[in-house]
């Protein structure tokens, strides 16, 4: 969906181009340097018609870090990080668990090949989602040498006893250990042989630490890159507020490159290749081949092509950034976030490039997306996104794969994929484009849907062959990618996507908080299931293609309570919801979704002694009014009481405050609403000609005003000029400071739309629903 967006203050979005090259390109005009820039990537990820056909790999067991882990992000069934191939031609594939676990899958069959947890006294994985058994590469040459090195993270205790490679980070609180390993049979599934510590560095926080280590597995015996050793160093959480990542003196917030072979480190545990750019540099340390990173997350060579070697970096608040990595670049951490200036004393916001920024050197992206918090979630706040760098596919079996940089989001599970011929540095960044997927049966879904978590935990991985894996924490699973199809694109028709202000398909849980939707219209307003929470999002799809759906319920209908399940968004300041300023003075609009009754309906009477007595109401969907207390609404489509009975009606006003006009369906609301069904129902409401309509399976509903005359008051202008103070779905009040009007039953794609939809536009929309 298209995205409103704005600088701060106003200045024309297409500006923006001239931030996101380096050096800057051409344009039209620069905003002042000094003037935040509130959405520094406008352009969404494309929706693809690609799809991945994902196939269950492996799943691993269930691991627990050490010590107990008060963060929630860490209690997943298990923490494993990666997947790759042994190089010995066996086909043992190899996965780490930061809980302490290497594992070998031979087939069906799962070895546990090292435990760092039985290994070392002072392990640690309790805090920080990186902290643990981080990474795992084996020697080119394993197959002869035996050869394999990790990197794991130790605690206070051995930072007291244990010298560090480099001076430790100030109140070091967890250390980085690089081990090599030297196997007595390579060929064997559980690991006998010795050891030898070759690096150790501690940081002052618990996260960004070192995290992926590598060989190039492009480099052939003789180039000079062939056993070389690359070490992923973060800038140890410290780098956000101090020169640490630009400081040459410090392996921290830097990409290290090593010999493992060698001995003239300060240590003498490994060597410092002559050809990296810093040797020989005053001040520097010989290791470095990149510098000013925040958190190097994931890196993988191209195995075809220029064998370019890309970084997947993890940003602060915004920046999400794809890097070709070559000897000696500054990608300007801490001051650069992407290609954009940052400052730490306002992390919201980043800011243009300065006039002068050629004379630093910096290195910018060859792809990006940034954070986009939704407007009513603290911008300060995790929103939920990181990158998760990943493999540019050069297998076989796939030709549509073929070029593509495919990886994603770690957080909420999607998968994007640029094409290499794209990722150029100094020009624009490569179009992002978001990959389908599908399981196996031809089934279309998410990562979320296969994980049954919305915060994913995403990760990739590859064999010698180039074959795709994905791997996620939320559930310890392991998929293949088993081929390629086409999906049918988006089941929103252009017509209503033009209009689209707000759009809950349930199928897409804020990964920050999985007790909140996110909104696929243009406003972009959290969702908030209430009382419920990630219960509410259920198994049940309304038409083909959907997964998901909003249950609603009564929670307890003996007690006069708030915990009846609803969703909502609220504001109740004068100004009310600002997201949802396209139904400030709006001149039309539709309220239309999916519905299944599940349970009684209406619902016993909650504020009443009477076990008798039923509420008169059954809240479905609606737009609130302006001066709304909760209740009260501009637009809304219901199940009410008409002269004794109760009837499927649009309610609406016209004015805040004013008089309601109602239209109600002649026909009996059970049958239009039959048990256990879905039925696709839209309101739409023309505030300048006080004409109101319901529709039913996207057909009209013959109905009736139940109101004589002008209730509206219509002049031909729209609605009051102010914001709504929310949305309202299921029982009245999103607030939650009472409950009435509860509805025991489901709902999936619901649209809120600032125009009153014509006939054709309901019906169009209807039938898209079943093109998957």
């Amino acid at each position: 969906m298209g995205k409103h967006r704005w600088w701060v203050p106003v200045i024309t979005a297409t500006v923006l181009t001239a931030t996101l090259v380096a050096p800057p390109a051409a344009a039209q005009s620069t905003p002042p340097p000094d003037q935040p820039i509130t959405d520094p990537v406008p352009e969404d990820p494309q929706q693809s018609r690609l799809g991945l056909v994902l196939e269950e790999y492996a799943q691993l067991p269930e691991s627990e870090p050490t010590p107990a882990p008060t963060d929630r992000r860490l209690m997943r069934h298990n923490r494993i990080n990666y997947i790759g191939e042994v190089p010995d031609g066996s086909g043992r594939m190899y996965v780490p668990d930061l809980n302490g676990p290497l594992y070998l899958l031979d087939g069906e069959r799962q070895h546990v090949y090292l435990n760092f947890k039985e290994r070392f006294e002072d392990y640690f994985s309790g805090r920080g989602l990186g902290s643990g058994f981080g990474f795992v590469t084996f020697h080119p040459e394993f197959a002869s040498n035996g050869k394999l090195y990790t990197v794991h993270t130790e605690d206070r205790d051995a930072i007291a006893e244990k010298e560090p490679t480099y001076p430790n980070q100030p109140n070091a609180f967890v250390q980085s250990v690089v081990t090599e390993w030297t196997a007595d049979d390579p060929s064997a599934n559980v690991f006998s042989g010795s050891q030898r510590e070759i690096f150790r560095f501690g940081f002052t926080t618990q996260i960004h630490a070192i995290q992926q280590i590598d060989f190039n597995p492009t480099a052939k015996p003789g180039d000079a890159d062939y056993g070389m050793l690359y070490l992923a160093v973060g800038d140890g959480g410290i780098g956000v507020g101090t020169d640490v990542p630009q400081d040459m003196s410090t392996p921290a917030g830097k990409i290290l490159r090593i010999d493992p072979a060698g001995s003239d480190g300060p240590n003498g545990q490994y060597g410092i290749p002559d050809d990296n750019p810093f040797v020989g540099q005053e001040g520097a340390l010989g290791e470095i081949y990149a510098v000013g990173m925040r958190d190097p997350h994931r890196f993988s060579w191209d195995r075809g092509g220029r064998n370019a070697l890309y970084l997947g970096h993890i940003g602060q608040h915004a920046i999400e950034a794809v890097y070709e990595v070559r000897a000696g670049d500054n990608y300007g951490w801490s001051e650069r976030e992407g290609a954009f200036r940052f400052d730490p004393a306002n992390q919201c916001w980043l800011y243009p490039l300065p006039e002068d920024d050629a004379r630093y050197g910096y290195v910018y992206p060859v792809a990006q997306f940034d954070h986009d918090p939704p407007p009513n979630w603290p911008c300060n706040s995790d929103s939920g996104h990181a990158i998760s760098g990943g493999q540019v596919y050069r297998g076989a079996e796939f030709p549509l794969l073929w070029g593509k940089y495919i990886f994603g989001d770690l957080v909420d599970g999607r998968v994007f994929y640029t094409e290499v011929n794209q990722m150029k540095r100094g020009h624009k960044p490569a179009t992002l484009h978001e990959l389908q997927l599908f399981d196996t049966g031809g089934k279309r879904m998410r990562m979320s849907d296969f994980v049954g978590d919305g915060r994913v935990d995403l990760r990739f991985g590859t064999n010698s062959r180039g074959d795709l894996y994905l791997l996620a924490k939320a559930n310890g699973k392991i998929w293949k990618v088993a081929g390629t199809r086409w999906g049918s694109g988006s089941e929103v028709t252009r017509q209503v996507e033009r209009d689209l202000v707000a759009y809950y398909d349930f199928e897409h849980p804020f990964a920050a908080d999985d007790a909140r939707e996110l909104d696929q219209g243009s406003s972009r307003t959290l969702l908030n299931l209430v009382n419920g929470g990630e219960d509410m999002r259920v198994g049940d799809g309304a038409f083909p293609g959907s997964n998901n759906a909003l249950q609603l319920r009564q929670v307890n209908p003996d007690q006069n309570g708030n915990d009846d399940w609803k969703a909502g968004v609220w504001d109740g300041d004068a100004d009310g919801v600002e997201s949802l300023s396209a139904f400030n003075g709006v001149r039309g609009a539709t309220v239309m979704g999916w519905f299944k009754m599940t349970g009684q309906n209406p619902s016993p009477n909650s504020t009443t002694a009477n076990p008798d007595d039923h509420y008169n109401a059954v809240g479905l969907a609606g737009i609130l009014s302006g001066d709304s207390e909760g209740h009260n609404v501009r637009a809304l489509l219901e199940l009410i009481n008409v002269d004794g009975e109760l009837r499927l009606v649009a309610l609406g006003r016209r004015i805040d405050g004013g008089e309601s006009q109602i239209f109600a369906a002649s026909q009996d609301w059970r049958q239009l609403l039959p048990q256990d069904e879905w039925v696709h129902l839209a309101a739409t409401f023309d505030y300048t000609t006080g004409e109101m309509a319901l529709y039913r399976n996207g057909k009209a509903v013959p109905g009736f005003y139940t109101k004589a005359g002008d209730p509206w008051q219509v002049d031909g202008s729209g609605t009051s000029a102010t914001n709504p103070r929310g949305i309202k779905i299921g029982g009245s009040f999103p607030q939650d400071n009472r409950e009435t009007n509860p509805c025991n039953c489901r709902m999936d794609s619901l649209m809120f739309l600032d125009t009153a939809a014509e006939a054709d536009v309901v019906w169009q929309q209807y039938r898209r629903f079943f093109r998957h």
